[in-house]
């Protein structure tokens, strides 16, 4: 996205990362030109959290057999190009909350995301990898009834349309999906806002699944199908 000047926000930073050609062969699933229809909620700006940073404590996978180790930070960031690139290509207004790859405070990230909100309206999606030796995808919401809910149930759902196979862990004690928890990105932003953890990095399983090309795919069609269908429908 090329940022407009009426959302600029201040930071130690130039400018949105450069991102990858998605129609490169082989990096992601895109529909040819005739298949991509103008987006019937192309205002509304989609800002694509990736915290965490190269020098974060832990946040990685153990190092497996065949020496390989998933670092959340890099896989943030990944997922979240990705998600950027599919969005972008159908009309929609993705916005990278975190260019630098250094650990950008969870105080300063609610703060750009609450300044791009003052001026255009967003919803935010906090992209994940997930730990404690569990299974499957997970999405987060604060307590009670919101916009976000609606967000993170249509991610669910295409979730599980793409990835038949990845456990949904859900809680349907309130009639929705989503877990809830007043983390302090979910609480402290103004726009519907989501936290996603993605998969589990310290099981074997679920790692190897979100380190392959076709896991990354997956994962970030899900996400970017699952926005475009809530934005859709509001």
């Amino acid at each position: 996205m090329k940022n407009d000047d009426s959302i600029k926000i201040e930071g130690d930073f130039d400018g949105p990362v450069i991102l990858n050609d998605p129609k490169e062969k082989g990096l992601y699933p895109v529909c040819e030109e005739d298949e991509i229809s103008k987006p019937i909620n192309s205002d509304i700006i989609v800002i694509l959290d990736n915290g965490h940073g190269k020098e974060t404590h832990g946040k990685r996978s153990p190092v497996w057999d065949d020496g390989t180790q998933l670092f959340e930070w890099e896989f943030n960031r990944d997922i979240a190009k990705r998600v950027y690139d599919l969005l972008e290509i159908r009309g929609y207004k993705p916005y990278i909350l975190v260019p630098e790859d250094k650990d950008i405070t969870l105080g300063e990230r609610c703060r750009r995301a609450n300044e791009i909100h003052s001026k255009q309206k967003s919803i935010l999606v906090s992209v994940h990898a997930n730990a404690g030796g569990g299974t499957g995808f997970e999405g987060w919401t604060t307590p009670g009834k919101t916009k976000s809910d609606d967000l993170c149930e249509f991610i669910y759902t295409s979730f599980g349309r793409n990835i038949p196979n990845l456990k949904l862990r859900k809680d349907k004690s309130d009639g929705d999906s989503d877990k809830e928890e007043r983390f302090y990105i979910l609480k402290n932003v103004v726009s519907p806002a989501v936290l996603l953890e993605c998969a589990f990095m310290d099981t074997y399983s679920d790692c190897k699944f979100m380190m392959s090309d076709d896991g990354k795919i997956l994962i970030s069609k899900s996400i970017s199908e699952g926005i475009m269908d809530y934005l859709k429908s509001i």
